[in-house]
Order: C-alpha cells, then structure tokens, then sequence
C-alpha cells in the first residue's frame, strides 16, 4: 500500500530530476568558446619565475604599462599578516582581456595572472602572501594595451617565511 509520504517522495524525486534536466540543457546555451580557450592558454611559467616586476610584466605582456586613474586597487595600507592580504582590483576599461598582481619584494614578482573572458566584468579579488612591505602592483590588460595601479602595503608579520 503507497502512503501519502511514498507519493510525495515520488513527486519531489520527479521535480527535481525535471529541474535538473532543465537546468543541464540551460547550460547548454552557454557559450563556451572563451572558457575553451582559457583552458588551453600556455602557463607563463617564465613569468612567474621573474624576481623583479619590471622584468616579470615584461615577460608576461612583452611591454611596460601606464598608470591609470581607470584602474582601481583596493588593498589594506597595513597588513597584520603577511600570509593573507586582501587586495581587489576593479576598472572601468574597456575590452579587458588579464588581470595581474605583482608584489615588488617577494622572492618572485607575479603573485596571480587572470584571463579575463569577453563579456566578463573586470573585477578580481585574492588574497597574497607578501614577505614584506612593498608595492602591490595591478596590471590591467585592455584594449591591446597596459595600465597599471601601485599601492604601497606595509606589513607587520612577513608571509614568506617571516
């Protein structure tokens, strides 16, 4: 005999399967052309290898960049801890294709580098170790050109081994 629980059971399963189908074939639509080619980008190992910041920008993008009062980072001006430093950076450029962060006095310049798809908004947080205090640098790559931020970040317990 099926109580009213067994059928609602049933019903709920069924909903839920319904909802999930929809959902996949939703996703479908997606375009996924960008997210493709993001995925098979070359790693700039080089880059990341560099120990100043000039030398690593130029690895990366093969140039220098401009500062830009369209790039904006935000990042504490004293960080307590090393290990984890809040920064973000946002811009109002147009066609941004990267995003990256470099800390001047690390062992290795470049912290992240981020491919950012067309149609996405260009806005990107993290959290980076820094040893000690320097300049944090955002590089904002739109339009086939480069723009850059600098905030100095002063730190009171290194994140590097210190």
């Amino acid at each position: 005999m099926t109580t009213a629980d067994d059928r609602f059971c049933t019903t709920r399963r069924l909903i839920l399967k319904g909802a999930g189908s929809v959902a996949l074939i939703g996703l479908g639509n997606l375009p996924s052309g960008s997210a493709f080619a993001a995925a098979n980008d070359k790693y700039p190992e080089d880059a990341f290898k560099q120990k100043s910041d000039a030398d690593a920008i130029k690895s990366l993008y093969g140039g220098t960049a401009e500062a830009s009062d369209k790039v904006k980072l935000d990042a504490p001006e004293i960080a307590e801890n090393g290990a984890v430093v809040p920064i973000s950076v946002t811009t109002t450029l147009d066609n941004v294709t990267s995003i990256s962060f470099l800390v001047s006095e690390n062992p290795n310049a470049l912290a992240a580098s981020y491919r950012i798809p067309e149609g996405t908004l260009p806005n990107v947080a993290n959290r980076l170790k820094m040893q000690k205090t320097s300049n944090v640098i955002a590089i904002v790559e739109a339009g086939g050109k480069l723009y850059s931020a600098t905030k100095e970040v002063k730190v009171t317990v290194g994140g590097c081994g210190g």
